[in-house]
């Protein structure tokens, strides 16, 4: 009852922490389901939005904007990755580290070579973000306010994917990732579908990046450690709760329940006292057994059948 009590109390928290953090989760789903590549960019590029936003704000620059700015850089740094896998023939996996390594030198000239910077928060010197935007559109509270922006933002961006991946070019992105030789066979420039996904899921997380440094209050260097982890829990969390199957549309819906999901989890795993900075490792393991749970399965089932075959051989035996 405690724990119940706990989850309802808390769940706006989670709430609106899943669905700033579902943006990023949608733009992994594209490298890593669509396109059938773990781009280790993403870990970059989300600092990058964070780092750009909060610079740029405290500077004076309308939160929207920034957000803009932090889309077109992701979107940049997704386009190098993409240039040194399919020109410079560099596998993704490495070419994605190589980026996230220099964006990490990047992140830290945007801040100035400093690790972090702070949006203030009182008196004359009080910044804008666009949480603080949608509470005077809206006269709502603070966690509210969040909760509305992800939401619609996060339905925005849902329609807009669909559309996209239902076109030509989104079609043949997909079929990239599902049979490659079968679309260059057919004509299509496979090296540009994976250049465009990798821009389109890096300018996503990136977004999701800067939105996450407004609602926080900060950017940080190190904010990006980790994401593509988080992603992919909430992935897998999705397809777990969903099942497979299921249309387009569903799926990317599944990654921001699965997104919500795992920060529902991650705080009643505080509640029940785990360590914070355990927090990873957790995600880690829990990232681990789904993606082997196809093999642990198929390795049950096929003990299960020689064992029903052991027991029929000793039947007929007898």
């Amino acid at each position: 009852m405690a724990l119940l009590n706990f989850i309802l109390s808390n769940g706006r928290d989670a709430l609106y922490l899943g669905v700033l953090w579902s943006v990023m989760a949608l733009g992994v789903y594209i490298t890593f389901k669509l396109l059938k590549m773990a781009d280790m960019t993403v870990d970059g590029s989300f600092a990058l939005g964070g780092c750009v936003s909060a610079v740029m704000i405290v500077k004076g620059y309308d939160p929207f904007l920034t957000i803009l700015m932090a889309v077109i850089l992701g979107m940049a740094a997704g386009a190098v990755t993409g240039f040194l896998h399919t020109k410079l023939k560099i596998p993704a996996i490495l070419a994605g580290i190589l980026t996230m390594l220099s964006l990490y030198s990047i992140n830290l000239r945007i801040l100035d070579g400093k690790s972090n910077v702070a949006m203030p928060l009182i008196g004359n010197a009080k910044v804008d973000t666009v949480i603080d935007k949608t509470m005077q559109l809206t006269n709502l509270g603070t966690k509210n306010a969040n909760i509305l922006f992800g939401v619609v933002l996060v339905g925005i961006i849902i329609a807009v994917l669909y559309w996209f991946f239902g076109t030509e070019i989104g079609s043949c992105i997909r079929a990239t990732g599902n049979n490659e030789d079968m679309v260059r066979a057919l004509g299509g420039n496979t090296d540009l579908m994976k250049v465009i996904g990798l821009i389109i899921a890096n300018g996503l997380v990136a977004m999701s990046g800067a939105i996450v440094a407004q609602s926080q209050r900060y950017g940080d260097v190190g904010m990006g450690t980790g994401t593509i982890v988080i992603g992919l829990a909430s992935i897998i969390i999705g397809e777990v709760v969903f099942g497979k199957g299921h249309s387009f549309y569903i799926k990317l819906t599944s990654v921001v329940v699965g997104s919500i999901l795992y920060r529902i989890a991650i705080a009643i795993v505080l509640r029940l006292g785990m360590n914070p900075n355990d927090l990873k490792l957790l995600t880690a393991v829990i990232v681990g057994l789904s993606l082997s749970f196809p093999v642990i399965k198929k390795y049950i089932a096929a003990k299960k059948k020689a064992a029903a075959n052991r027991r029929n051989n000793q039947k007929e035996a007898a």
